[in-house]
């Protein structure tokens, strides 16, 4: 079997941009780590339209894979990345060798992230859905709890998030429960009921390990080693 493979995928409004520091310690430690940005965010925000939906963004992760050629794959998703790699385990289960939600939405079938997500953020999307937009604009990093030095970084680099990604329904037949190995990782310092809840449901299952960090939601910007850690121990042996 081939070196394990690390495939990262953000959440909303940010880029590939944000796992950076995450992939040099992976590519330090000797593996193939790829944070590709999804359609219509970061250095592709200019390909953003209207009905740009969660298909699409699936099928970006999906094309990684086929076009790298790909197996062995720890796929790594943080927040909207969880319904992402989801998505992605119902295409490319063989080439998955494990699934590591970053303080990730675990969505069932028919599930959106807009009804999963807090209230405030169902509100922030169902405004702009009543107002007709096609994007919804970013929210602060302080509101996620990332750390003071980089609120900044975060906050330039994040862009309006493709709105009909939010209001899809995820179609699952069960293939993400049939990868071996699945990790959650809750960033304890971010107060949310939604990612609690993900926590509560996946402790209960024994194909899940899970990890609580002291930290805010972006963990990949705040605990950077430690989640490379976790994500190299999951690309071990049983």
């Amino acid at each position: 079997m081939r070196q394990p493979a690390f495939v990262l995928v953000h959440g909303a409004w940010h880029g590939g941009w944000c796992w950076r520091r995450v992939v040099d310690l992976l590519t330090k430690a000797g593996h193939q780590a790829f944070a590709p940005t999804l359609t219509g965010l970061g250095e592709r925000s200019h390909l953003a339209r209207a009905g740009l939906d969660l298909t699409t963004h699936i099928t970006d992760i999906v094309n990684v894979l086929k076009w790298e050629r790909l197996d062995n794959v720890v796929l790594a998703g943080h927040s909207y990345g969880g319904f992402v790699i989801s998505g992605v385990a119902e295409r490319m289960a063989p080439a998955l060798a494990s699934l590591v939600f970053v303080d990730a939405f675990v969505p069932e079938h028919g599930d959106t992230l807009a009804k999963a997500a807090s209230a405030t953020t169902r509100r922030l999307v169902e405004e702009a859905v009543e107002r007709g937009d096609t994007t919804l604009a970013p929210i602060p990093a302080a509101v996620f709890q990332v750390n003071e030095k980089d609120r900044a970084w975060v906050d330039a680099l994040c862009v309006a998030h493709p709105l009909a990604t939010l209001v899809d329904q995820i179609e699952l037949t069960g293939a993400r429960e049939r990868v071996a190995k699945k990790v959650y990782v809750r960033a304890k310092g971010y107060a949310s009921p939604s990612f609690d809840a993900a926590l509560a449901k996946v402790q209960a299952l024994p194909s899940w390990r899970t990890f609580e960090l002291p930290c805010g939601h972006d963990v990949m910007v705040d605990r950077p080693e430690r989640l490379a850690e976790i994500l190299l121990d999951s690309a071990r042996g049983p």
